[in-house]
């Protein structure tokens, strides 16, 4: 069975990249100033050594002693008078001589060599003793007398680091050889240094605890959105969309939080929606099913002309049902976001059209009242699907022989696309109704249709930027009116509608 091994979360990886770069920086800061602070340690005993060396020469060539700077640190490891070699009569007084006078330091050692053997060392205990360090002895020996003057170097014996000078000495008319090795532990000079560093690097662990403990809870409130963001998705479902994310704060996260519950508002009302319209069409479809199934159980086989009505009752049902199917389907289309390719349409020849297509609906006399000669944003295929659709409605709900006129006027913000007629009218408390899929006034359907008529104009129109209404006719009737904007915002409709295509829908509005 594979194991499945759980992410790492983001306030981890936030937390994980913060101590990163935490950590990163302290060590190049630490590590810089270790460096720094060791270079400039080691150079200050190189310069003591280097002191060292210059006053040795100075001695054995007799020349005046150099006395160095006041306040340097080799001030109180230099003699006190001069030492003249002139006034020793071997290379072994001569030794002596500087052994005694040069006292070494804290972590300073010497030791003067004659013949390659260690013979004097300071008597005082300031410093360390390197008289039994037989390795650095042999060390120091070997390189002065092969180079002819004073080497400094680095060894690393059994009393430990050690940085040391050795100045070879020799005297005219003595065969002796001698050879003064100075010497500074560099552990100890170091010493100081080192516990720099140690302190620093508990500060340093001691900071980051601190960052890691500030930074896991800032992530953690910068983050909680996201969590309730988890959580309310978890606990959406198409039975319950009614949860949202409690918005706090004015940064990205919350801009976010809003985003979502505003998409979760969008989610929910077209679900509702579909819902609806669900309910609507299992409650539409309802009908025909049943009047056909029941009409099939008491169809006697026997008799052809009761086979023959029930055959075409089916079929009469069968196509309102495939009717109702073709508007569900417009519907959603108009509905579902499908978006128009706006273009200018010239209203005038709109109304022509209109008027020359109605005028072949038989029972009413037909007319075009008034024609406005402006210019709109729109999609004119869908502007006379919608057009068209109310002046069907109006035929059906207006006694024979009636007339009907359609008309367009305009003012300077918006264009009216009308039909009237002069029939029952419809009461102003259920205007609002009319215009909802499957909801017909006075909820009678003596006309024939689908009840999307009406819903599938709505919508056409509000993709417009514009609005539907009704008003009552002069003399009675009802008068369905279209108010465009003259400036529609520009969308993009994949599959426009011709003219020609144009389907009249059935509505039944009272």
């Amino acid at each position: 069975m594979q194991r499945t091994h759980r992410p790492i979360s983001a306030r981890t990886r936030i937390l994980g990249a913060i101590l990163a770069v935490a950590c990163v920086g302290l060590s190049v800061v630490g590590g810089v100033t270790f460096l720094v602070q060791r270079e400039r340690v080691l150079s200050g005993i190189d310069e003591r050594l280097v002191a060292q060396v210059s006053m040795l020469r100075t001695v054995a060539s007799g020349s005046p002693q150099a006395t160095p700077p006041p306040g340097s640190s080799d001030e109180a490891t230099t003699a006190t008078e001069d030492i003249d070699i002139d006034d020793y009569t071997s290379v072994a007084d001569y030794l002596h001589a500087a052994v005694a006078r040069l006292v070494p330091a804290q972590n300073e050692g010497s030791v003067a060599v004659v013949n390659g053997t260690p013979r004097f060392q300071p008597e005082t205990l300031s410093g360390f003793d390197v008289s039994g360090d037989t390795d650095l002895i042999a060390r120091a020996v070997g390189e002065a007398q092969t180079a002819g003057t004073a080497v400094m170097g680095t060894a690393t014996t059994s009393s430990g680091s050690l940085r040391y000078i050795a100045v070879p000495v020799t005297m005219t008319g003595d065969t002796d050889t001698g050879v003064y090795i100075r010497a500074v532990d560099l552990d100890a000079e170091l010493g100081p240094v080192t516990a720099s560093v140690i302190t620093y690097g508990i500060a340093a662990l001691v900071m980051l605890l601190a960052i890691g403990g500030v930074g896991w809870f800032v992530a953690g409130r910068l983050l909680s959105p996201i969590r309730h963001l988890r959580d309310t998705a978890d606990a959406i479902t198409l039975a319950d969309l009614g949860a949202r994310i409690p918005a706090q704060g004015n940064d990205d996260i919350s801009d976010l939080t809003r985003t979502v519950n505003s998409m979760l508002d969008r989610l929910e009302g077209s679900v509702d929606v579909q819902r609806q319209l669900l309910d609507d069409v299992r409650h539409e479809l309802k009908t025909p099913i049943t009047i056909v199934r029941g009409h099939l159980e008491l169809m006697n086989t026997g008799d052809p002309d009761d086979v023959a009505n029930t055959r075409a009752l089916g079929i009469a049902e069968l196509d309102r049902m495939t009717r109702l199917v073709e508007d569900i389907d417009m519907l959603a289309t108009v509905e579902g976001g499908e978006q128009f390719t706006m273009r200018e349409v010239d209203v005038a020849a709109l109304t022509r059209r209109v008027g020359e297509l109605v005028a072949v609906i038989p029972g009413h006399a037909w007319s075009t009242a008034a024609t406005a000669d402006v210019r709109v944003q729109g999609e004119p295929d869908r502007l006379l699907q919608a057009w068209l659709q109310l002046a069907d409605n109006a035929a059906k709900y207006t006694p024979q022989g009636a007339p009907v006129e359609v008309g367009s006027t305009a003012t300077s913000d918006e264009v009216r696309l009308w039909v009237r007629d002069h029939g029952a009218g419809i009461a102003p408390a259920v205007r609002h109704r009319i215009f909802r899929r499957f909801d017909r006034a006075g909820g009678k359907r003596a006309v024939g249709g689908s009840g999307l008529g009406l819903a599938i104009v709505d919508a056409i129109v509000k993709a417009h930027g514009g609005r539907c209404e009704v008003t009552d006719t002069p003399g009675g009737g009802a008068t369905f009116i279209i108010r465009v904007p003259v400036r529609a915002g520009a969308v993009t409709l994949p599959m426009p509608v011709r003219a020609g295509d144009v389907v009249l829908q059935r509505e039944a509005a009272e």
